[in-house]
């Protein structure tokens, strides 16, 4: 018995890791060269580009593609039809290659929600959170809360998920933070 779980729908290409415990699920492809974590979930219709990493406890939903040059820390969540991209000016005629990719980072814990749009080349700091629609511009504070086109901060979020009160303390769980410049730690 297999230590994942792969439908009979999806692709997974020669050369990938998967770790046990991790579910990919209809119309799924995986390609050469991807490392994914354990315990991680790809909804339908997911495409995990040549090389990408992505760590444990990893949640994709459906219709996401995760593209070259993108790597995804423990416990991200991608909402539906969320979008990756990794190359600032691209043209058909003029093909890059994947040595020019842009990279992208999303730290631990990151929150991306349905329909927002990720542009290459930036960090997404841990346990972020961007809102639906949202597209991403710049590079994304640890905790910080983003929302709009382009994305702006609108706040800060409790590593559980929840929206800090002003004091930087978060009414569901009691964590407690501290705010120096424009980082947030933990109390």
């Amino acid at each position: 018995m297999s230590e994942y779980f792969v439908h009979e729908s999806s692709y997974v290409d020669d050369g990938v890791s998967i770790g046990e415990g991790t579910k990919i699920w209809h119309f799924c492809h995986v390609q050469k060269g991807a490392a994914i974590g354990s315990n991680c979930s790809l909804g339908q219709n997911v495409n995990i580009a040549n090389n990408v990493k992505i760590g444990n406890s990893v949640k994709i939903q459906n219709n996401v593609s995760v593209y070259e040059g993108v790597e995804l820390e423990d416990y991200v969540f991608c909402g539906p039809s969320m979008v990756f991209t990794n190359d600032l000016t691209p043209r058909a005629k003029y093909p890059k290659g994947s040595a020019n990719y842009k990279k992208t980072s999303i730290r631990k814990g990151a929150t991306i929600g349905a329909n927002a749009t990720i542009v290459c080349g930036h960090e997404l700091g841990e346990w972020c959170s961007i809102a639906a629609g949202a597209v991403v511009t710049k590079n994304v504070p640890a905790h910080a809360l983003m929302a709009g086109v382009p994305a702006k901060q609108m706040g800060w979020v409790c590593e559980c998920g929840q929206v800090l009160d002003k004091e930087y303390k978060c009414p569901d769980c009691g964590r407690q933070y501290e705010r120096k410049d424009d980082t947030l730690r933990e109390v």
